[in-house]
C-alpha cells in the first residue's frame, strides 16, 4: 500500500505504444513525479500525458467516458490484471495509493484476437456489438406496459437477474481468460433475459444466436479456471454460464426434434 495522503510519488512506467492496428507495437519507458497518492490511475495517465504534450511527444491514447466505474471504457491491463490490483474495480476508481513511491507499473490494453489494438492502450470493442445484436434483446411484443407489482417475479430471480444485468461490458473477462474467452459476458446478458418472464420465451433461440456469432467472432472456450470472475469489476458470477450452457443445450436438443 503507499504512504499517506500528503506524499508525493514518482513511478516508472512501461507503457504500450503502437500506431495503429498494422504497426507491430513496443514497450516504452517513462518516468512521472509529484502523483499524489488520492489520484485515480487515469489522473495519472493523464498527468503522463500532460507531460509529453509539453515535451512535443505524442500523447498515450486510452479510452474512457464517466469516469465513475459506469461505463466500461477504461480498459487497462496494470500489471497483468485487468483494470488493476483492486477487486471489483474499475480502472477509472483505481486510486494511486495502491501503489508505492519508486514502483514499476506496466500497462498494456486488452488482448484478444477478437479486440483488435486501434491505438496504443485503445481495442475496438465492436464484438461485443455485434453479440448483443444478434440476439441480447427481447423480440417479442410483451403488451402494454403494466404496473411495477403486475407481473410477479420471484425475489430470487429478480435478484440474480439485476445481478446480472450489472455487467458493463468492458471486456475484463475477455482480457484475463489465457482462452480469450466471451463467456461470461455473453452469460450474464443471456441471464439477465432468461431469468424474467418477458425474455424467457426467447431464451433458447436468444442463447444459439448469441453463443454462435461469439464463435464466429473468435472468441475462445472456457475451461472453469474463473479468472473472468476474478478480474470483473461488477462482481459477475461464473454461474451465469452455468445457466447459458444448460439454455444452449436446451435449444439444441429442441432444434433436433
Amino acid at each position: 500500500m503507499g504512504g499517506n495522503s500528503t506524499e508525493k510519488m514518482s513511478l516508472k512506467l512501461k507503457v504500450w505504444r503502437q500506431k495503429n492496428n498494422k504497426d507491430k507495437g513496443a514497450m516504452v519507458d517513462y518516468t512521472v513525479d509529484n502523483i499524489s497518492p488520492d489520484m485515480s490511475f487515469l489522473e495519472m495517465m493523464d498527468t503522463l500525458n500532460s507531460k509529453l504534450v509539453k515535451e512535443k511527444g505524442d500523447s498515450i491514447a486510452f479510452d474512457h467516458d464517466c469516469r465513475e466505474g459506469i461505463c466500461g471504457m477504461c480498459s487497462m491491463m496494470i500489471n497483468g490484471q485487468a483494470h488493476g490490483p483492486e477487486a471489483e474495480t474499475t480502472t477509472c476508481q483505481l486510486h494511486m495509493r495502491k501503489f508505492k513511491d519508486g514502483d514499476t507499473i506496466v500497462v498494456e490494453p486488452w488482448r484478444a484476437k477478437a479486440f483488435p489494438v486501434l491505438k496504443d492502450l485503445m481495442v475496438d470493442r465492436g464484438a461485443f456489438d455485434q453479440i448483443m445484436a444478434a440476439g441480447g434483446f427481447v423480440n417479442i411484443n410483451t403488451g402494454n406496459p403494466q404496473d411495477a407489482n403486475a407481473i410477479l417475479i420471484g425475489q430470487e430471480n429478480a435478484e440474480l437477474a439485476m445481478d446480472a444485468a450489472a455487467c458493463i461490458g468492458c471486456g475484463a473477462c475477455v482480457a484475463s481468460c489465457k482462452n480469450a474467452s466471451a463467456m461470461l459476458f455473453v452469460s450474464a446478458k443471456i441471464s439477465q433475459l432468461a431469468l424474467l418472464p418477458q425474455g424467457a420465451i426467447e431464451s433458447e433461440a436468444r442463447t444459439q444466436a448469441m453463443v454462435e456469432k461469439m464463435d464466429e467472432l473468435g472468441f475462445g472456450n472456457c475451461t472453469n479456471e474463473a479468472e473472468c470472475e476474478a478480474q470483473c469489476p461488477k462482481g459477475i458470477k461464473i454461474e451465469n454460464i452455468a445457466r447459458m450452457n444448460r439454455e444452449w443445450f436446451k435449444g439444441a436438443i429442441g432444434s433436433r426434434k
